[in-house]
């Protein structure tokens, strides 16, 4: 590809996304590339979870540990990339950047292409001890570095989601890492981007108004004072429009001051236009220095895990329950062995005189870890499958319980961001220091703004909160993120007031015990709650029914309480 001096362009940087997770859809590369016009192309690979998956593959195979989907689809696309002069720009290196990119090079040769790589290194972290990885989430400027020697891809490592975006957009924009507005500004767009297709009606609260039986991924066109325009390609399924971009921007985020390494973004600024079909405009993103110090995300093996669920169906559902609790906790104890933490959940999914067997039925899940591994192997099997002809009537499982399983457990630190060196390998082979902020400034809580004044009294009705407001949920570890937004200025006075953190936790009685935080978004119409601990270790420690708290929005729109006839 030849080098298109993206600085004298005038016209706004086109960067589209192919990639949410590890595992998403595999042709949506070729999509991308054939869908449209695009400068760079965006992949994100990693996730909490995928650092643990990958940490594992790695000690299996040491030249593994990152995407393997990602080179696959690179042999069918990367011709395609060199034809139409796309950029590749993609965070599938995970714990082996180097090695990515040493494949990649492989596959250049072979596919007889003039495709030059590069690749960002310098996030792995020697783990404390017992643990799997540590690994610091690095910004974008790396990736401005690799696209200014000429790389026609990219891979990395650990960086932040948003890093993808803001690395491509100061290449082709020239900005200098103290542009905080315009850098805001493609963070801000980076996360929207960054889950693919939850910017284009997946995942979305209000599904029903949009077809999205195959969303499009989605694009922006980033401008040069860091305005832009969220779209998809045309033709593409899913929609974007106002509330497609605000379900996304306040997926997993919590305050109004989003921290990153290059920036901190205002999320509390953010303006948002509906800019024709399928274009919404996001502008005034205000920045700050970014904080002196880095996230690190730490992946240690928690212990060992096993699980057993019990189906229980007709009639006495609940004594039918009780008497298998007992009879567990009665095996455990003549075993002499009973696992460090047991976890019991009844789901009532049946029906009075259901028309199937299976709607007759309800589901009693336990669940056991230790750090032993023969706690949770032959002591839980045994004491499961013993129960078999001398337990409740109509006795059976899902599944037939076995060994126990290592579970894996995310925990995040942050370190001082001079202690993280941060290399782009060139194309040439050429390691270069990028150099760390010359400002910083610590993060504080903003002041948040007195809420309007409530609607005036009038009649209301009990029903769904999800009638008048959409919700999206997500992980951070331990943590459970719950962003609600409404769609008009009335919607918002009621519901700044209404849905306090005493009746979110009243709504969601598991949140009781834990601290919840609530933040106020304005121009958003959007409040987020963040649940301190509801998800114990992280997902891969599956806590609880929703290990990643994907539901839990869907769960709170479900909950009734009073609202006004006026809004309804």
């Amino acid at each position: 590809m030849s080098d298109p001096s993206p600085r004298s362009l005038p016209r706004p940087l086109r960067i589209g996304n192919a990639s949410g997770f590890y595992g998403d859809r595999f042709d949506a590369m070729r999509e991308m590339l054939t869908g449209g016009p695009l400068d760079v192309l965006t992949g994100d690979y990693l996730a909490e979870l995928t650092m643990l998956i990958l940490g594992r593959d790695r000690l299996k195979d040491a030249r593994l540990g990152y995407a393997r989907t990602f080179l696959r689809q690179l042999e069918e696309c990367l011709g395609l990339a060199h034809e139409r002069g796309v950029r590749i720009v993609a965070n599938a290196g995970g714990l082996n950047p180097a090695g990515l990119a040493e494949r990649i090079r492989e596959l250049v040769t072979r596919l007889g292409l003039p495709t030059r790589v590069a690749h960002v290194e310098g996030d792995s972290l020697p783990p404390p001890p017992g643990g799997l990885t540590a690994h610091a989430y690095l910004g974008g400027t790396g990736i401005t570095a690799c696209l200014a020697a000429g790389a026609d891809v990219v891979v990395t490592g650990r960086v932040t989601d948003a890093a993808l975006v803001t690395g491509p957009a100061a290449w082709w924009h020239g900005w200098g890492p103290e542009e905080y507005d315009a850098l805001a500004g493609a963070v801000v767009a980076g996360h929207v981007l960054e889950c693919g297709t939850q910017a284009t009606g997946g995942n979305y609260a209000f599904f029903r108004d949009h077809d999205i039986r195959r969303p499009g991924f989605p694009l922006a066109e980033i401008h040069s004072d860091g305005t832009s325009v969220i779209t998809k390609h045309p033709g593409t399924g899913g929609a974007v429009d106002p509330g497609t971009v605000t379900a996304q921007l306040l997926y997993e985020t919590g305050g109004a001051r989003y921290a990153g390494p290059d920036v901190t973004a205002r999320l509390d600024t953010v303006r948002l236009a509906a800019d024709g079909p399928d274009r919404v405009r996001i502008t005034g993103v205000r920045g700050e220095e970014p904080p002196p110090t880095l996230k690190v995300g730490l992946c240690r093996i928690g212990g060992w895990r096993n699980e057993v669920v019990f189906v229980l169906t007709g009639l006495d559902i609940e004594a039918k329950a009780e008497i298998v609790r007992e009879q567990i906790e009665g095996a455990f104890q003549r075993a002499k062995s009973r696992p460090a933490c047991i976890r019991w959940e009844l789901s009532r999914t049946d029906r009075p005189d259901a028309p199937t067997e299976e709607t007759a039925g309800a589901l009693l899940r336990l669940v056991v870890r230790d750090p032993d591994p023969d706690a949770v192997g032959r002591t839980v099997s045994g004491a499961a499958i013993e129960l078999a002809l001398g337990s409740y009537p109509g006795f059976h499982v899902t599944a037939p319980p076995g060994k126990g399983t290592p579970y894996g457990v995310f925990e995040a630190e942050y370190v001082a961001a001079g202690e993280v060196a941060h290399f782009a390998v060139l194309p040439d082979g050429v390691r270069e220091a990028m150099p760390h902020p010359v400002r910083t400034r610590v993060l504080e809580d903003v002041v948040e703004p007195a809420p309007p004044s409530p609607l005036p009294g009038g009649p209301t009705r009990r029903a769904p909160l999800g009638l008048v407001a959409g919700a999206r949920s997500g992980d951070k570890g331990g943590d459970a993120n719950v962003g609600v937004w409404v769609t008009s200025d009335d919607a918002w006075r009621w519901i700044v007031h209404a849905l306090t953190v005493d009746r979110f936790q009243e709504l969601i009685p598991e949140s009781r015990q834990l601290r919840v935080v609530r933040h106020q978004l304005p121009a958003l119409r959007a409040l987020n709650f963040t649940v301190h601990g509801l998800l114990g270790e992280g997902v891969a420690s599956q806590a609880r029914f929703d290990p990643q708290a994907k539901a839990l929005g869907e769960w709170l729109r479900s909950r009734h309480l009073d609202i006004p006839e006026v809004l309804l």
